[in-house]
């Protein structure tokens, strides 16, 4: 579980990144990386939850 954690603020970071050297420079590819990133961040988190409850569901 850790490691979907650091990996979930990981992405996000990066993501956060693109976008402000996307602000800074005016260039489309910072936004497009963010983005990318930003979706791969959003289906780490839905697995993560996913993954934590379906612990839950099996421990009932």
């Amino acid at each position: 579980m850790l490691i979907f954690r650091w990996l979930l603020f990981l992405l996000l970071i990066a993501s956060a990144l693109s976008f402000a050297f996307y602000l800074g420079t005016g260039q489309m590819h910072y936004r497009r990386w963010g983005f990318t990133i930003l979706k791969w961040a959003i289906i780490a988190g839905l697995t993560f939850f996913a993954v934590l409850g379906l612990s839950r569901f099996m421990l009932i």
